[in-house]
């Protein structure tokens, strides 16, 4: 088998193969309130395997997504989730729902740095991969370092962005410093908040500033996921808003738009769970093969899964939605 390409494709997938999941893998962060806990999930065969710095929504944790995690993961990606400061496995209130989450959130005097924790961890994680290599049952000399993915949900894409090189504007309409890593050469966003100034609501202006952003300056390659059905609190605009990250930046050059989506993209945050207001296992199996298709063509450009998945999807009777393509 050619180790630099390691997955045979069969149409716009491959073969699914088993799933180990370690968890909790505890990095060191000074100056942390909670030292940094990650999940990796990996195929349980296979060699110099890509790998994906998965970000989470608000208030979730590395113990979710596990529809899009552990397909990813079967199909030969080395998948990392950290729980970052805002997730409500941290709080005094674990079980607390969501409007608790966000109440609890703006309460929070660390919120308006949140989104630079996050930034940093996933930075930490990048810096301490062989430290995770050497953590995990079996995965010893497995990693291909060179061939890194970031992905991310909803605040966890924004997370996902800025390492893509989006940019906050700062309330002086500066922009903030450059936080892209160089390390990360293929990005995919899903549910990601638009543009800032006056497509933000009045509560996003006043509650969550870093929304204020700038995706002129994303130029790694990236595919957006949004749902045509996605109506946020947020934004005084529709739908249309998360689609911002795909018109606005130079990197995005894809965007898959899932009819009738909503912010959880039909359930990918968990199986079963309650947040999930547009349950749909056709929707959520869209979202499973065409990122990861997106990712193997963009880390491998000989590989046709990209264009293998575009096609089905096209010549699907009833598609779960459409691809634009730059």
């Amino acid at each position: 088998m050619d180790q630099s390409n390691p997955i045979s494709i069969n149409g716009p997938t491959s073969v699914p193969t088993p799933v180990v999941s370690q968890s909790p893998i505890i990095l060191y962060t000074p100056g942390r309130d909670h030292q940094l806990q990650v999940r990796v999930s990996a195929p349980l065969t296979g060699s110099n395997l890509p790998v994906i710095i998965f970000s989470h929504g608000f208030g979730s944790s590395m113990n979710a997504y596990a529809p899009v995690v552990n397909y990813w993961a079967a199909h030969g990606f080395i998948v990392i989730q950290p729980t970052f400061l805002d997730s409500r496995t941290l709080s005094i209130n674990p079980k607390a729902d969501h409007s608790e989450a966000v109440k609890a959130y703006l309460e929070d005097p660390r919120k308006p740095d949140m989104w630079r924790y996050r930034v940093e961890d996933a930075k930490h994680i990048l810096d301490q991969l062989d430290f995770i290599e050497d953590s995990v049952l079996g995965l010893k000399g497995r990693l291909n370092k060179n061939l890194i993915a970031a992905v991310g949900h909803s605040f966890g894409a924004q997370t996902t962005s800025i390492l893509l090189g989006t940019r906050v504007i700062n309330a002086d309409g500066s922009l903030s410093e450059n936080h892209s890593d160089s390390r990360i050469k293929a990005g995919v966003l899903l549910s990601a908040g638009g543009r800032g100034g006056n497509a933000l609501s009045p509560f996003a202006k006043e509650h969550f500033s870093h929304l204020n952003q700038s995706y002129k300056e994303m130029k790694i390659p990236t595919l957006v996921v949004a749902g045509d059905d996605d109506r946020s609190p947020l934004t005084v605009l529709g739908p249309e808003w998360f689609t911002d990250a795909y018109y606005l930046s130079s990197g995005a050059n894809a965007l898959l738009t899932l009819f009738g989506g909503e912010h959880m993209l039909g359930g990918i945050s968990g199986y079963l769970v309650t947040e999930t207001t547009d349950e749909n296992p056709d929707r959520v199996y869209t979202v499973q093969r065409l990122t990861w298709a997106y990712l193997r063509s963009a880390l491998y450009p000989n590989d046709s899964a990209w264009t293998d998945a575009c096609t089905w999807l096209a010549a699907n009777p009833n598609p779960q939605g459409n691809v634009i393509i730059k």
